[in-house]
């Protein structure tokens, strides 16, 4: 883990415990990297609940509620998966705030649509889910990485941002 990983960890840790909120993770192409992330903080375990690692269609479908319809019309690499993940995860682990991240780390499975390096990722409250779009292959553990550290960074940016926890 990179040190600016583990910098805005630290922030986010202190970020919680002021708001006393909670977090999960929908983790599909980092596969649990995030979650890492966010327990390499002594005293994570007050607000950080847990997370699914969705790697496959019908883990996403059946433990993260996302809508076979939205997975066979946009496919697991889009931004309507990913929002379906964060309110999945949320609801089901009753937290305040998610994460999310889905996609293409490589070396393979990029189609020419989606290639190698295009990840989703976001981070989101009851109330607004954030959401960004990476591209780029650096290699497989770059992609996980840059995706790690980049849900990370809206998440942070949710928490500390008020008026994006407004509702639209």
């Amino acid at each position: 883990m990179s040190v600016e990983t583990k910098v805005i960890s630290r922030e986010i840790n202190d970020l919680m415990w002021q708001q006393g909120a909670t977090l999960s993770t929908a983790e599909s192409c980092t596969a649990g990297n995030v979650a890492a992330a966010i327990t390499s903080i002594p005293g994570s375990s007050q607000f950080y609940k847990g997370g699914v690692v969705g790697y496959s269609n019908e883990v996403k479908i059946n433990l993260l509620h996302v809508k076979s319809e939205t997975l066979e019309t946009y496919g697991a690499v889009s931004e309507e998966t990913i929002i379906e993940m964060i309110k999945g995860v949320m609801n089901s682990l009753k937290t305040d705030y998610a994460v999310a991240t889905s996609g293409v780390a490589g070396p393979g499975g990029g189609t020419p649509e989606k290639p190698v390096g295009t990840i989703w990722i976001a981070a989101g409250s009851a109330n607004k889910i954030i959401t960004q779009k990476l591209e780029g292959d650096e290699g497989r553990d770059m992609n996980v990485a840059r995706a790690t550290h980049s849900v990370l960074q809206l998440l942070h940016e949710l928490l500390t941002n008020k008026d994006e926890n407004k509702e639209d």
